[in-house]
């Protein structure tokens, strides 16, 4: 994922043994597994929106792309498919008439290029809508909304509450693989060749608490989930990080091929029934989710940038 075009990865639950190459193992050889069964997509109608949806209700299985990770797609220690993204398109997709949902792992720099190449049918990964990449899929309207937050040592000793805190204090800063958090700082001002990259925000915890860094960024939801068993870190109040000099709030969505309209039009009917009955928020709080996530935002004002 390039800096502009990444997505911070949350956990719910996650132990630190738990490290996103072993997540991605994990489902790897769970969708190994389920896709012994399932013949490759077949090639997408590119007339009157696709005729995607149709093949799928005749499948009764649709093909979720996923980079298992926590929360939003991943295999539980029962070898469970689990997750938001998951778990909300269950539910959509059998409201459009599909009973099944079957996982396809993937590193998440390949889940645009894998769903362009018809390796699955739709990206469930929690995937930030951001105007680059409303130029190689259309995204269904969001389905959460986030914040950046920071992890930081007890106490916050530093005073750590932005990016721009981070530069003027010349805070050790860390951030994960991708993340759209590199950006961020880079925007306030910080040497992007001076931020320090770990996997995730497990590794994040670890290099905080170790001293290596001050901070830590990722989301809101990230960083108040992997601090929760941590004696040594905590996590900051969330803010909106500056971009272009106005506030950022990133929200995450499906993604579907540029051909596939009719699909993503269909998705975004269910999904907003999900969103006015709070089916929605029942879904996704198990994952660790609050209210604070839940969003009105729309794919077209996050793809206008």
């Amino acid at each position: 994922m390039a800096p502009p075009m990444g997505n911070d990865r949350h956990t719910s639950g996650h132990t630190p043994g738990h490290t996103r190459r072993a997540l991605l193992a994990g489902v790897a050889a769970a969708g190994a597994l389920g896709a012994a069964g399932c013949s490759r997509v077949a090639t997408a109608s590119t007339t009157n929106g696709g005729d995607l949806l149709a093949r799928l209700k005749a499948q009764g299985v649709v093909r979720l792309g996923i980079a298992g990770e926590i929360p939003f797609g991943y295999i539980d220690k029962d070898g469970q498919l689990t997750g938001e993204a998951p778990k909300l398109a269950e539910a959509i997709f059998k409201r459009l008439g599909v009973d099944k949902v079957q996982p396809v792992p993937t590193e998440f720099g390949s889940l645009i290029p894998g769903l362009n190449s018809q390796q699955f049918d739709v990206v469930a990964a929690g995937m930030y809508v951001t105007p680059e990449r409303c130029a190689q899929v259309i995204f269904a309207d969001p389905d959460y909304q986030v914040l950046d937050a920071f992890v930081v040592r007890k106490g916050n000793p530093k005073g750590l509450h932005n990016y721009k805190d981070i530069v003027a204090k010349k805070a050790k800063f860390a951030t994960g693989t991708g993340y759209a958090q590199i950006q961020h700082a880079v925007d306030s001002g910080y040497q992007q060749s001076d931020i320090l990259i770990v996997p995730d925000q497990v590794a994040g915890l670890n290099a905080v608490e170790a001293g290596r860094v001050d901070v830590f960024a990722g989301t809101a939801l990230t960083t108040r989930a992997v601090v929760q068993k941590s004696a040594k870190a905590e996590s900051t109040t969330p803010f909106a990080p500056l971009v272009d000099g106005k506030p950022r709030i990133d929200g995450g969505a499906f993604a579907f091929r540029p051909t596939e309209t009719r699909l993503r039009d269909a998705f975004n009917v269910e999904l907003h029934k999900l969103k006015k009955s709070g089916e929605l928020f029942r879904i996704l709080r198990p994952f660790g989710f609050t209210k604070a996530e839940m969003t009105d935002l729309t794919a077209k004002e996050l793809c206008s940038g």
